[in-house]
């Protein structure tokens, strides 16, 4: 059977999943100028296509899917499309990425869809701070979706986007949630997208400062598994939680890629700051179609690139993060 393994022997065994590109939230990262939707845009992936996506990438060895928007919660079939996915001879591990603010009411549901992990993004534990990011009045419903996850026996994430003077002072807060909370907080550097220049120019601030805070107060970093994200984990005996870094502008951080992305209109993006993304919509509306889809797959990740490349200030095609689940 053949695999997913680019040029550079990189074996992709998961696959993120966006289910709509609405959100609930206005994140000045991410939707600097408000809603990115196309009013003429095709809708999104139904669940159809959607079962008929995640075979054909489970034939070709992904074991994992994360589920992503947008904020995915606020498609109604989520649900639906969660126990479709476990559903699919292949697929090991079914997790979601959300800002959080329905799973106090979705949690359990989740859970008994075959959902065992979930990111959740909570940029800052201070309600105003958190509200000047989001747009939302406070964070005490994302907070209660975190409470809500665990309950349910939900492998949680916490992620928290870096920004100077935002969020880089509230290392100690973050620490003080994770000394009896078991959730992984990691903070990611802001990237910079086709929207949001002059956002990233102003709040752009590498996470090593933070990290070196870490590894002198005793914390060491643990190894990554063959599932699993781009963060580099810390973890600390007297804490039960633990703290990470996502830093895309390190040295050789693609070099461990092992994801691919689906847009919600079923467009194929190798990269996040890749250039462009490609339909396989056309592909998805039999099962008949599979050995076809598999086969143009295969073919496209032929042309992946062994980085990106931020650092020469290209950020690709990526007009802001809510177009592809980040």
């Amino acid at each position: 059977m053949a695999r997913l393994i680019d040029s550079y022997q990189r074996r992709f065994r998961y696959l993120r999943l966006s289910i709509t590109d609405s959100c609930n939230f206005r994140c000045s990262y991410c939707l600097p100028n408000g809603s990115c939707i196309d009013p003429e845009a095709e809708r999104p992936l139904n669940l159809d296509e959607i079962i008929h996506l995640t075979t054909a990438f489970a034939g070709l060895g992904v074991e994992k899917v994360r589920i992503t928007g947008g904020e995915p919660t606020l498609r109604r079939d989520v649900i639906e499309i969660m126990e479709a996915i476990h559903q699919v001879d292949g697929i090991e591990h079914l997790a979601i990425s959300t800002n959080g603010y329905r799973l106090s009411q979705l949690a359990s549901r989740l859970v008994a869809s075959g959902c065992t992990a979930a990111n959740i993004s909570l940029d800052s534990l201070n309600p105003a701070h958190f509200a000047k990011v989001t747009g939302q009045t406070s964070n005490k419903a994302v907070i209660g979706g975190i409470d809500a996850s665990l309950e349910s026996g939900m492998k949680v994430k916490i992620n928290a986007v870096l920004m100077k003077g935002v969020n880089d002072i509230e290392l100690p807060n973050f620490l003080d949630y994770v000394r009896d909370k078991p959730v992984a907080v990691r903070f990611i550097e802001l990237m910079r997208t086709g929207d949001n220049k002059a956002f990233f120019d102003k709040h752009h601030i590498r996470a090593e400062v933070l990290a070196d805070r870490l590894v002198e107060s005793g914390w060491s970093p643990l190894a990554r598994s063959a599932l699993g994200g781009p963060a580099t984990e810390y973890a600390h005996p007297d804490f039960a939680g633990r703290l990470g870094f996502i830093t895309p502008y390190a040295k050789n951080f693609c070099d461990q890629c092992n994801r691919l992305r689906i847009s919600c209109r079923g467009e194929l993006k190798l990269c996040l700051f890749g250039d462009g993304q490609e339909s396989i919509r056309h592909l998805l509306k039999a099962a008949s179609q599979k050995e076809e889809l598999q086969e143009t797959i295969l073919q496209r990740l032929t042309h992946k690139k062994a980085s990106h490349a931020l650092h020469d200030d290209d950020f690709g095609t990526t007009r802001q993060l809510a177009s592809i689940g980040g």
